[in-house]
């Protein structure tokens, strides 16, 4: 009679051969999970993520305000944003010097406003559509006269001191002052962002004008195709920044930055051997 012993050894010899081979398939080791990880993030590496587009610029609220108006010319509306020549740089005659509150030291330089005249009907010429003008300079306080009797520009007071010419497009010079609505819109430009570089191979001085979208320039950056990685320029005064790095001998891309968190990139251009006093066009903000 055969003995069942040799069967039974058998089958338990199966099932230890079988159950680690189970076990092993049923929970991977670390390292499988590892290897899972990795194909994975390379997997999600590879995948170009669509770009977060930024919104345009748009028209802000209607506030209130008051305007008045300065005589001047093309190469004097620029002031404290240093412009050059208003008219040249296609801002035209359409400018206005700014109070404090609005000016905010420089920032607003070559942002857009549309003003009109209004709540006056003596002074205020009837029919007469808004206009855009381009803030080009500093009205500056005068603490010596009550901000209701002279120092329109005085803090907190919001206020436009326009080119005369403006102003006679919106009511009578003998009005003096009239009331006026006003509110932020996109700035319409030809071509793109100017950089105009000035200074001497110790200390560079970069204007940056024609900016669409918001107009106005909260941030300034520079960059070479060599030595020079991203470098932060100062804003100097008005339109005009500045920055010691050294800048000669390469070719230089900007990255502008406006008040609506938007950046425009110019990439390379100027050429490696640009000069002083050259300008030379960027991207703009579409």
């Amino acid at each position: 009679m055969a003995s069942p012993l040799k069967p039974m050894l058998a089958t338990l010899l199966l099932l230890a051969i079988a159950f680690p081979h189970c076990q092993a398939k049923s929970k991977p080791s670390l390292s499988g999970k590892q290897a899972i990880h990795h194909a994975i993030g390379r997997q999600a590496h590879d995948i170009e993520l669509p770009k977060r587009h930024k919104p345009k610029f748009q028209s802000g609220p209607w506030k209130e305000a008051h305007a008045t108006f300065y005589e001047g010319g093309s190469g004097t509306f620029g002031g404290a944003c240093n412009y050059k020549d208003v008219a040249g740089q296609g801002y035209g005659m359409n400018t206005a010097a700014l109070s404090s509150v609005l000016f905010k030291n420089g920032q607003a330089c070559g942002a857009c406003f549309e003003i009109k005249c209004a709540d006056n009907p003596q002074w205020c010429k009837l029919g007469q559509p808004s206009l855009i003008v381009t803030a080009t300079d500093h009205c500056p306080p005068n603490p010596s006269l009550p901000n209701d009797n002279g120092g329109w520009c005085n803090v907190p007071r919001e206020h436009f001191d326009v080119a005369k010419p403006v102003f006679s497009q919106l009511a009578e010079y003998k009005a003096g002052i009239i009331p006026i609505q006003y509110r932020r819109v996109p700035c319409q430009k030809q071509g793109g962002i100017r950089f105009t570089i000035l200074g001497n191979p110790w200390f560079y001085q970069v204007i940056v004008w024609n900016v669409g979208g918001a107009g106005d320039v909260v941030r300034v950056q520079v960059k070479g195709d060599d030595k020079l990685k991203w470098t932060q320029m100062e804003r100097d005064w008005g339109t005009t920044w500045k920055t010691s790095a050294i800048l000669l001998g390469e070719s230089l891309s900007f990255r502008v930055s406006a008040s609506d968190d938007r950046d425009s990139t110019s990439w390379h251009v100027t050429p490696k051997n640009w000069q002083f006093g050259q300008t030379y066009e960027g991207k703009n903000f579409n």
